[in-house]
């Protein structure tokens, strides 16, 4: 039974770009590995931009900047 997480930040995926993420990912896994579908769990975590850090600033202010 695979277990997959995606985390990304929490700023514009939609609800139907999640969806195709989900779908995609358990399509992946069948299609490479064999796995079966039915069993497959994908979870993605939603991050706040205020909880995500890269090179020691978090990613709002990362954004504010232009990086």
């Amino acid at each position: 039974m695979p277990y997959v997480n995606i985390r990304i930040t929490k700023d514009g995926a939609t609800a139907e770009q999640k969806e195709q993420v989900i779908r995609g990912v358990t399509h992946l896994l069948r299609d490479i590995m064999g796995k079966n579908p039915a069993t497959t769990v994908v979870v993605i975590d939603e991050v706040d931009t205020d909880n995500w850090g890269i090179g020691g600033e978090t990613v709002t202010q990362r954004r504010k900047q232009g990086k």
